[in-house]
């Protein structure tokens, strides 16, 4: 089992920017893919960024320039860096790792969420 939590959303001005944070606990041996996906009212969940390794990353094409996802896997921690924010990037956050099973299968876990609000 991982359990994942999630911190860093808030209220911020067009423009600015935040960082988000997502640490893993528990069965963390062998973590894959880490990522952050966010849900807007009315829409459906979608991907915003993934990171592999430094140089293994798939992003979306609306968050391109702007946003930075990292990981630090000593301490099972994925980062999201966002810059430049804009009011359509307003939703809930969500943190997404996926973990080998061991049968040839992967494990999907999520957070709890975190709101990001970016004003006019």
């Amino acid at each position: 089992q991982v359990q994942l939590v999630e911190s860093g959303g808030g209220l911020v001005q067009a423009g600015g920017s935040l960082r988000l944070y997502c640490a893993a606990f528990g069965s963390i041996f062998g973590i894959n893919t880490m990522g952050w996906y966010r849900q807007a009212p009315g829409k459906q969940r979608e991907m915003v960024e993934t990171i592999f390794s430094a140089v293994s990353t798939n992003y979306a094409d609306s968050v391109k320039g702007r946003f930075t996802i990292s990981r630090d896997n000593a301490k099972n921690t994925v980062y999201l860096q966002m810059n430049s924010l804009k009011p359509e990037d307003t939703a809930v956050y969500y943190c997404n790792v996926l973990r080998p099973s061991g049968l040839g299968t992967m494990y999907n876990y999520w957070g709890q969420g975190t709101q990001v609000t970016v004003s006019s």
